[in-house]
């Protein structure tokens, strides 16, 4: 559970919410107030500020959300402006002492037995409604795979993997992202994939603020065990702040970041970072690659799928970057009317969220989801199954990020 409490929200339901765009400005880092970065000049990434007093949007159905456009995305992306990193914000030391964002909890651990009733003293207080549960045989959870960390120096290849950092509140926070490709731009991208939570409060909340990558931390294994060094030692390509990013428009209309349901789903979140020596070299020429997402995999085809990620919760210490090797991904049925989740045997922790989920295509690695939710036990992490919303984001977020 999360250190900051929250009390569980409704999950369903036509909500009036607004899918935000992140947008840089030259504000200090006491100054989150959306209202006051509706009024800065935006930069050649922003989207057009949201207007004061426009008609909030109704939440469309999933399949709606199917059929949009690109002036339908742009629509309702331009309800609210939320202030982005401030550069400087983040130190070693804030990163070492920062939180792991705690994986949403499942409603129900389906690898355990449901509790046995006891006759009650009193009568019985009225039932209270609760989550569906996928059907009697529905899911198979697979058995736990141990997380192993990656090799110091990192491969090559491995440089897409990152931690993110941001704060919630007053607490700083850490998960993980992916370097992804960007159809505008491309072998020139500067697209970090990762969960919604990791970069948004859900049903009632907003964006987190200073939210910030370093991809390849701690590459040449220069914190690992206990070792002492400097942000350049950790942070071999320097912290990448955001200047804009998105989350699924379920996730802001429902989620409860602290709790498993439908809304984890559609658990995934884009941002947009800027070059922190501003010499206009992006991202992927910098760490030297990018991974193309796979949308609507079939499963069947993913038969030898790896997450990657940053566990900074026990027995972690969020330092390495390790990885479950899992196989097939089973099922993780929950609304029956949107795709069932992928879900793999891995004992990673808080920390991890976000992080990609990798299969081959053509013999190229490519990203088919990301961490989302995971149970108590630790025994296993489940990630949203990438299909048509998603990629209609990805594809709105790459042509205006341009």
């Amino acid at each position: 559970m999360s250190p900051i409490s929250r009390t569980t929200r409704a999950a369903l339901g036509a909500s009036v919410v607004a899918l935000t765009m992140v947008v840089a400005t030259a504000c200090g880092p006491e100054n989150e107030d959306p209202a006051g970065a509706q009024t800065a000049a935006p930069t050649a990434a922003a989207t057009t500020p949201g207007k004061p007093g426009a008609a909030p949007l109704k939440l469309p159905t999933v399949e709606e959300l199917k059929a949009w456009k690109f002036e339908d995305w742009d629509k309702w992306a331009q309800q609210n402006v939320i202030t982005p990193a401030v550069k400087g914000y983040w130190t070693l030391q804030k990163i070492l002492n920062a939180k792991p964002k705690p994986m949403p909890q499942p409603p129900q651990d389906p690898t355990q037995p449901p509790a046995q009733p006891t006759a009650p003293a009193t009568a019985p207080a009225p039932a209270q409604p609760t989550p569906a549960q996928p059907p009697a045989g529905g899911d198979q959870i697979p058995s736990v795979i141990p997380a192993k960390p990656a090799q110091h120096p990192f491969a090559k290849n491995l440089h897409v993997n990152g931690k993110i950092f941001f704060k919630d509140g007053n607490e700083d926070y850490v998960c993980s992202g992916t370097v992804v490709t960007d159809p505008a731009n491309p072998g020139k991208s500067n697209l970090v994939w990762t969960a919604s939570h990791c970069l948004h409060g859900g049903k009632g909340n907003k964006y987190y603020t200073d939210i910030t990558f370093a991809p390849a931390y701690n590459s040449n294994g220069l914190l690992s065990g206990g070792k002492q060094a400097n942000e350049a030692d950790a942070e071999p390509y320097g912290e990448w702040g955001a200047v804009a990013g998105m989350v699924s428009p379920q996730w802001t209309a429902e989620a409860d970041p602290e709790h498993g349901g439908p809304w984890s789903q559609y658990d995934f979140g884009i941002i947009k970072v800027a070059n922190p020596s501003g010499n206009g070299k992006s991202l992927e020429e910098t760490v030297g690659g990018a991974v193309p997402i796979w949308f609507n995999a079939p499963r069947e085809q993913l038969g030898n799928v790896s997450n990657y990620g940053y566990p900074a919760g026990k027995p972690f210490n969020g330092v390495e970057l390790d990885h479950c090797d899992s196989g097939q991904p089973s099922r993780k049925t929950g609304d029956p009317s949107r795709p069932a989740m992928l879900v793999i045997g891995c004992n990673m922790t808080g920390g991890s969220s976000g992080g990609g989920w990798f299969a081959t295509k053509d013999g190229k690695q490519v990203l088919v989801s990301d961490t989302s939710i995971g149970n108590g036990a630790n025994t296993y992490e489940a990630g949203p199954y990438l299909e048509d919303v998603a990629s209609k984001m990805y594809d709105y977020f790459s042509k205006k990020s341009k």
